[in-house]
């Protein structure tokens, strides 16, 4: 499991980001980089990793479930994702 800082540290910057949207688009529209540069570095969206939901992991992240391969075949195995089977042929 990730260390719970790192977990924070992103849920931070998540946030920062869902702040700034407008204004960072309205910015960029007007051409004011100067004030753009202003703004928090945190406050930009390709600054955010995707990482598991559960355990925080950054590695094999399944973007449609929003966790990890680990967790994800854990949960499928016990059936607690609906509508996921293990494939058999």
């Amino acid at each position: 499991m990730a260390r719970k800082s790192l977990i924070a540290r992103e849920v931070k910057r998540a946030k920062l980001v869902e702040k700034y949207a407008e204004k960072r688009k309205q910015l960029k529209a007007d051409g004011l980089w100067d004030e753009l540069d202003k703004l928090p570095r945190n406050s930009k969206a390709s600054r955010l990793h995707n990482r598991c939901g559960l355990t925080g992991r950054p590695k094999g992240y399944m973007r449609r479930f929003g966790i990890c391969r680990v967790k994800f075949r854990e949960m499928a195995n016990f059936g607690k994702i609906p509508g996921v089977t293990k494939a058999s042929w």
